[in-house]
């Protein structure tokens, strides 16, 4: 093993050195950060005063708003406090922070996806039993759930990664404090590691698709045996917003972690980092918004509300 130096601060490469791009990229990650924001926070502003939206399957969808602000968060402001700051250092303690709080929600939101096809399954495969199947107390543990098993990861990754001894530099080839990178860094031997973290991350992305893979089958069994094609056209549109989003989520998780470590790219790495930390949870409003009915009347019921006090307010 090499002679290792205490690293007690990190510097970030960010995401661009050209100048060039420094102003364009601060307001176009600026732009995305703020409509994910406002996106997210609408969302659950929105499950929280319209009554309709009070069901298992909203209440589902204002936790994922909350775990998509939250990993977003945890990595987007870094990434634009770098295109005008000189030094782009963070502290070793802070980085440890970034790191926990960006996995933990992203953890979350994999076992999140998870229960929400179980909601549906429940919707679609069990109507008549479905007030019995996901009463609130059902869904606030299923969502405690999702938190406890993100954290749960988050603390081993962070605990795992940080008794690595570093020295070999502290320059970290991305925007923000992630596994991969920092691994990269360190002087100790990491195969071991390498290892856990990639049994980890398999386990947590496979075993949460097996489960959300089993639900949609039981569901298309179901709607296969529909007649009416009333009815396919409402499970279909139940389903759609779920599927879309459990599409984007787990083929950029799978690009971004399970690939072989010998076919890592920092630069490749950093394009699907952007897309995962600030694209998904920016998409996510917007697809709920657009494909989920109930979602899109609540929505045009507080604009024509607050069209008419807008007009009321302006007539006084």
């Amino acid at each position: 093993m090499e002679n290792c130096t205490k690293v007690r601060e990190f510097i970030l490469l960010g995401v661009t050195n050209n100048p060039g791009l420094q102003v364009p990229l601060f307001i176009m990650f600026t732009c995305i950060y703020c409509v994910d924001a406002v996106g997210n926070l609408g969302m659950i502003m929105l499950v929280l005063v319209d009554s309709h939206l009070h069901t298992p399957m909203s209440f589902f969808l204002c936790n994922l708003s909350l775990v998509d602000l939250g990993y977003s968060s945890a990595a987007t402001p870094t990434v634009i406090s770098e295109f005008f700051v000189v030094s782009k250092v963070v502290s070793y303690n802070a980085c440890a922070a970034q790191m926990f709080f960006f996995i933990g929600f992203a953890t979350g939101e994999n076992y999140l996806l998870a229960s929400m096809a179980y909601d549906h399954y429940a919707a679609v495969c069990n109507l008549l039993h479905y007030s019995t199947r996901m009463t609130t107390s059902v869904c606030i543990r299923l969502n405690i759930g999702c938190y406890i098993c993100g954290f749960l990861n988050a603390i081993f990754h962070v605990g795992d990664i940080f008794s690595l001894s570093f020295g070999k530099s502290n320059v970290v080839h991305h925007f923000f404090c992630d596994v991969p990178a920092l691994m990269a860094l360190s002087c100790s031997n990491i195969h071991l590691k390498m290892k856990w973290f990639l049994f980890f991350a398999t386990f947590n992305v496979f075993f949460a698709l097996l489960i959300i893979l089993v639900f949609y089958t039981f569901i298309f069994v179901t709607i296969l045996k529909m007649k009416s094609d009333r009815g396919h056209q409402k499970v279909l549109s139940t389903c759609a917003s779920h599927l879309t989003t459990v599409s984007i989520f787990y083929s950029t998780v799978i690009f971004m972690y399970l690939q072989p470590s010998f076919s890592h790219s920092m630069d490749a790495d950093k394009i699907a980092s952007m897309f995962y930390t600030m694209i998904i949870p920016t998409l996510n409003p917007l697809v709920y918004s657009l494909r989920n009915k109930e979602v899109n009347n609540a929505f045009k019921k507080v604009v024509k509300r607050v069209n008419i006090l807008c007009k009321s307010e302006i007539s006084d």
